[in-house]
């Protein structure tokens, strides 16, 4: 093996073990922007640095490579276009992205709470509808036996009416047949007396006739 070559395998090899023993890092995105009173470094500075990220008013975008602007606190310089965006910067979307995220999340907690109060709602609706049904259910069978009482008290009434009815022809019958018996009564006894009367009277007539029937003894002395 040449020296060139053995030299190359040495510096590969430390390549490899400083790279297994390397740590991962993330360049930052945050740095301040420092606001002029003119087009380049050497004017005076009027802000120390505008964290990225801050929103500005852009008043004119000049050749220079430099921006007019004005700040929200109302001050008004010159700044480096390049450090300006259309955009907000990434950690400022990703803030954004993440608020909206939780929102969402709370937004979705909120959603399913109400899904459960509804469901149980639903349920309570469904248990209350299985008692209606089963209420409605009773109360169809009690009006079912008030219909037949009913009609049986109509049956009951409409009988009543009617044994009634004929209790009253009984009664008027009964007074028929006992002013039928009175009379028939009353006659028998002026019958009888009407017979008494005729039998006195045939006793009487028979008194007075029998002794005119008798021959006289005058007459016998003549025989």
């Amino acid at each position: 093996m040449t020296p060139s070559r053995l030299f190359i395998s040495v510096l590969l090899l430390m390549v490899v073990g400083i790279s297994a023993h390397a740590k991962t890092v993330y360049v930052d995105d945050t740095f301040y922007a420092p606001i002029r009173s003119g087009e380049g470094t050497q004017f005076r500075i009027l802000h120390q640095g505008l964290r990225s990220g801050t929103p500005i008013e852009l008043l004119e975008q000049k050749e220079s490579g430099y921006s007019r602007i004005r700040t929200r606190d109302g001050i008004e310089g010159y700044i480096l276009t390049r450090y300006l965006s259309n955009t907000p910067i990434a950690r400022d979307r990703l803030e954004a992205a993440n608020k909206d995220l939780e929102r969402a999340r709370s937004e979705l907690a909120e959603v399913r709470q109400q899904l459960q109060t509804v469901t149980q709602e639903r349920s309570n609706l469904a248990s209350s509808e299985q008692n209606l049904e089963q209420r409605s259910s009773q109360l169809a069978a009690e009006l079912a036996r008030v219909k037949e009482v009913s009609a049986n008290a109509l049956s009951l009434e409409r009988r009543n009416d009617e044994l009634q009815e004929e209790n009253q022809k009984l009664r008027n019958d009964l007074e028929v047949l006992t002013a039928e018996k009175e009379r028939l009564e009353a006659k028998s006894e002026s019958d009888f007396m009407l017979l008494g009367a005729g039998l006195v009277l045939g006793g009487v007539l028979l008194a007075l006739v029998i002794p005119m029937l008798k021959p006289s003894r005058k007459t016998d002395n003549w025989a």
